[in-house]
C-alpha cells in the first residue's frame, strides 16, 4: 500500500510500512523514512510506484485546461478527486486525480486552498480575471525583457535602458525590466555588463561614465541654480584704512579672503584678515542659504568646478579688486621684533581692496630668495610692497615654527603639490574627457602658499577660541593626537587640533566656498555685534540640533566631493599617459599589497598603482616600471619592475607613521564596482 502526502508545499509518496492512530511510519524511494500525519495523507493506492504516479501525474496535469477546470469545479469547496471526476471521468485514475492535485495547487489565480488539504475552492471571477491580466502583462514584459536583451546582444542599447543606465549599475531595482534585460544579455552573451553597455553604445566614453555617475550619484536634479537676487547687505559699515590683497590662483572668483599690514616699522605691527561677509547679508533658512546647505561645498576638479552658491551671489560678496567690500575683518597685533602677539580684535567693516593677486602668475618672481633680500630683482610691477611680503614672510614661518612646536614634529612638505590646465577655450562647461591635460608642479610650502595657510589658521584659531570663551557654539575641527588612526573631527566643542598644533580650529575663512564657514561666520558676527551676550543673540545655541545635523551632512558631502576630485584627477592622469605615450616611470614602494604585488608611487606624477617585481624589496625601494595598458573605465594601470634604482626612501627623515597615514588616504580606485548580480535570474511567469 502506497500513500500520497504533502510535506513542507511538497507532494510526496511512499510505501506504508507501519500504522498508528493518528500517523504512519512511511518508507520512500531513496530508502528514507518518515513519520506522516494522518492528517496530511492525501490519497492511498496500490499501484502504480510512486515514483512514476509522481512522474505520468506532473506530465498529465499540463494537460488540464484551466478555464475548463474552472468551469467544471462547483461553487462549493470540492476536493481534488472530485475535480479529477468530473474532468476525467467518474472512475478517474490515481494518476488522473494525482494530475488534478497538481494542477490545482499551481493555479492560486483560479482555486484556493479550502479548510483542509487536498481541498480547494474556486476563486471568485472577477479575481480570476484579474489574475488573468497580471499574467498577460507578466508574458508581456518577458517578451519585452528578450527583445531588449536580443538588442543588446546585437549590439544596440534600447532607449529605455539608456535612460536608466546609472540606476540600473549603481542603486538598481531588480525587479524593472530594464535591469533584467542587462542581466539577462550579460549572461546570454557571457559578457560582463559594463562591456555589454559600451558595446552597445550606452556608454559613450570612460570620461562620460565617471561624469554622469558623478551627476547621477550627487547631482540628481542637476547642477544648475534658480534664478535667486543676491539681498544687499544694509549693515551701516566703517570704511577700513587698509589697502588689502588677496593671493589665490587665476581660476578663483570665490575670492573669501584678503590680507593687509598696518604700522610697519613702528615696532607694533596690524596683521588684518578680511574675509567676505554674506553673512552679514543670508540668513538661516533664507532661500540662498538653502541653497548653500543643499551643497554644503564648491565641487573641484581639473578644468571646472561647481560652486556652492550661484555666481551671482558670489560676486555680490567676493572680496574682487578696486571695490570696498564688506569684511568680518580680525585685526592681530604684533610685536614687531618678536612676533609675539600682543591683541586680537574683529571688526564689522567695508574693505577697499588693492589688487586680486593671482600665485601661479607671481610665483616664479615672489620666491625666498626676493623676500629675503638675495635676489635684488624689482618686480615694480608687483602692487605690493616687497616689505610688505616680506614681513608677512617671516610671520608665516614663525607661525609655522611656533605650530609645530605644538605638534611635536614638522610638518611634512616633501610632496610637490600637482596642478591641472586642460587645454580648452573656457572652464565655464564641463570637460569632454578628450582635452589635452597639462600637469604641473609647486612645491609646497612656497612663499605666498605659506603667507595665505599661516593667515587662515590664525583666523581660524583665534575666532574658534573667542567663541568659545563667549559661550558661542560653532563647528570646530579637531584631532585628539598625531597617533596611528586618530582621525580629524568635526563637532561643536573647542578641542585641540594636534595635526595644526593649535588649541582650537574653526572652519571661518571660506563662506562662499563651505557651509560650515558660512554657518561659524554667523556666530562670529553675532560676536563683533553683541560681545558678551552673542550667546543670546546668535543664531545657533548651545546643544543645537540644527549644527549637528550640518556636520553630518557637511562630513558626508566633503568625504564625497574629495573623492570626486581624485577620481577626476586620477582620470586626467591616466590620459595624460596615454596622450604622452608614457611606457615607463620612476616610482617608489609605497606598501606590499600581498600575492606578490606591491603598490607605487610615482616619482613625477600624481599616481599611485600596483607593480609585480617588486620581491623582497624594502619600502621606499626606487624602481623603474614597465606600464601596461591604461584603462579608463577602471580608473587603473598596472605595471611591472624592470628595475631597482635604489633602496633608500624619497621620504627619509620624515615620520614613518604620518607618512604611511598618508599614504592609505590616497591609495589608488580600484575596479569599478557595480550593483549588477549576474545571480539575478528572472523567475518564470505563471501559466
Amino acid at each position: 500500500m502506497y500513500v500520497l502526502f504533502e510535506d513542507a508545499g511538497k507532494f510526496m509518496a511512499g510505501r506504508i510500512m507501519s500504522e498508528a492512530e493518528a500517523s504512519a511510519q512511511v518508507e520512500l524511494d531513496s530508502g528514507k523514512r518518515v513519520k506522516v500525519k494522518s492528517a496530511h495523507m492525501l490519497l492511498r493506492f496500490d499501484k502504480p510506484a510512486p515514483a512514476a504516479l509522481l512522474l505520468d501525474a506532473a506530465a498529465l496535469s499540463q494537460s488540464i485546461e484551466l478555464e475548463l477546470a474552472y468551469e467544471c469545479a462547483p461553487d462549493e469547496e470540492f476536493g481534488f478527486g472530485d475535480l479529477a471526476q468530473d474532468y476525467f471521468s467518474a472512475n478517474a485514475s490515481t494518476t488522473e486525480q494525482v494530475a488534478a492535485l497538481l494542477r490545482l495547487h499551481e493555479a492560486p489565480h483560479y482555486f484556493r486552498r479550502g479548510g483542509a488539504k487536498g481541498r480547494f475552492r474556486k476563486a471568485p471571477a472577477e479575481i480570476v480575471q484579474q489574475a488573468l491580466l497580471a499574467i498577460e502583462k507578466k508574458k508581456q514584459v518577458q517578451a519585452q525583457i528578450e527583445v531588449w536583451s536580443a538588442d543588446l546582444v546585437a549590439g544596440t542599447c534600447p532607449d529605455p535602458i539608456r535612460e536608466q543606465l546609472y540606476k540600473i549599475l549603481f542603486r538598481p531595482d531588480k525587479n524593472t525590466p530594464e535591469y533584467k534585460a542587462v542581466v539577462e544579455a550579460s549572461k546570454s552573451s557571457q559578457t560582463a555588463p559594463l562591456d555589454l553597455l559600451q558595446n552597445a553604445g550606452a556608454i559613450a566614453s570612460p570620461w562620460d561614465f565617471h561624469w554622469q555617475r558623478f551627476l547621477f550619484d550627487l547631482f540628481p536634479k542637476g547642477t544648475g541654480f534658480p534664478p535667486l537676487q543676491a539681498p544687499a547687505i544694509t549693515d551701516d559699515l566703517p570704511l577700513a584704512p587698509v589697502q588689502a590683497f588677496s593671493i589665490d590662483d587665476s581660476h578663483t572668483t570665490e575670492i573669501d579672503d584678503a590680507l593687509s599690514l598696518q604700522g610697519l616699522g613702528t615696532g607694533m605691527v596690524t596683521v588684518g584678515i578680511h574675509i567676505a561677509a554674506p553673512g552679514l547679508a543670508l540668513s538661516p533658512g533664507s532661500a540662498i542659504d538653502q541653497l548653500g546647505r543643499a551643497r554644503l561645498s564648491t565641487v573641484y576638479m581639473p578644468g571646472y568646478k561647481i560652486t556652492m552658491l550661484p555666481d551671482s551671489v558670489v560676486q555680490a560678496y567676493t572680496l574682487i579688486e578696486g571695490r570696498d567690500c564688506p569684511a568680518v575683518s580680525l585685526y592681530v597685533t604684533f610685536s614687531e621684533d618678536t612676533l609675539e602677539v600682543q591683541s586680537a580684535e574683529t571688526r564689522l567693516e567695508r574693505v577697499p581692496i588693492l589688487v586680486n593677486l593671482r600665485h601661479d602668475q607671481l610665483d616664479d618672481r615672489i620666491t625666498r630668495e626676493w623676500l629675503e633680500g638675495e635676489d635684488q630683482s624689482d618686480h615694480a610691477d608687483v602692487p605690493v610692497s616687497r616689505d610688505t611680503l616680506a614681513f608677512y614672510w617671516r610671520l608665516a614661518q614663525t607661525l609655522k615654527a611656533r605650530r609645530e612646536v605644538v605638534r611635536g614634529k614638522p610638518e611634512n612638505f616633501n610632496r610637490p603639490d600637482y596642478s591641472f590646465k586642460l587645454e580648452r577655450d573656457s572652464n565655464d562647461t564641463p570637460p569632454v574627457g578628450d582635452e589635452t591635460v597639462v600637469i604641473g608642479t609647486r612645491k609646497r610650502g612656497a612663499p605666498l602658499d605659506l603667507m595665505v595657510a599661516e593667515a587662515m589658521i590664525l583666523a581660524n584659531s583665534t575666532w574658534g577660541q573667542w567663541m568659545a570663551q563667549l559661550g558661542v557654539p560653532g563647528i570646530y575641527r579637531s584631532q585628539a593626537s598625531l597617533a596611528p588612526g586618530v582621525k580629524v573631527r568635526m563637532g561643536t566643542k573647542a578641542l585641540p587640533h594636534a595635526g595644526i598644533g593649535v588649541p582650537s580650529y574653526a572652519w571661518s575663512t571660506s563662506p562662499l566656498r563651505r557651509y560650515t564657514d558660512l554657518v561659524n561666520q554667523w556666530q562670529i558676527i553675532a560676536c563683533a555685534k553683541h560681545g558678551a551676550t552673542a550667546a543670546l543673540a546668535a543664531p545657533f545655541k548651545p546643544k543645537d540640533a540644527e549644527l549637528f545635523s550640518i556636520i553630518s551632512g557637511f562630513d558626508a558631502a566633503y568625504s564625497a566631493y574629495n573623492g570626486v576630485q581624485s577620481s577626476m584627477e586620477r582620470y586626467w592622469t591616466l590620459r595624460h599617459v596615454q596622450q604622452r605615450s608614457i611606457e615607463e616611470l620612476d616610482a617608489s614602494l609605497v606598501k606590499e599589497m600581498g600575492g606578490g604585488t606591491w603598490l607605487v608611487r610615482a616619482d613625477t606624477l600624481p599616481l599611485m598603482f600596483s607593480v609585480m617585481g617588486a620581491h623582497n624589496l624594502p619600502r621606499g625601494a626606487r624602481v623603474r616600471v614597465k606600464l601596461a595598458d591604461v584603462d579608463l573605465m577602471a580608473l587603473d594601470v598596472r605595471g611591472t619592475v624592470i628595475a631597482h634604482l635604489d633602496a633608500e626612501s624619497q621620504g627619509a627623515g620624515t615620520d614613518e607613521a604620518e607618512q604611511e597615514a598618508e599614504d592609505e588616504d590616497n591609495l589608488p580606485a580600484g575596479p569599478v564596482t557595480i550593483a549588477v548580480d549576474l545571480n539575478d535570474s528572472t523567475p518564470p511567469h505563471a501559466p
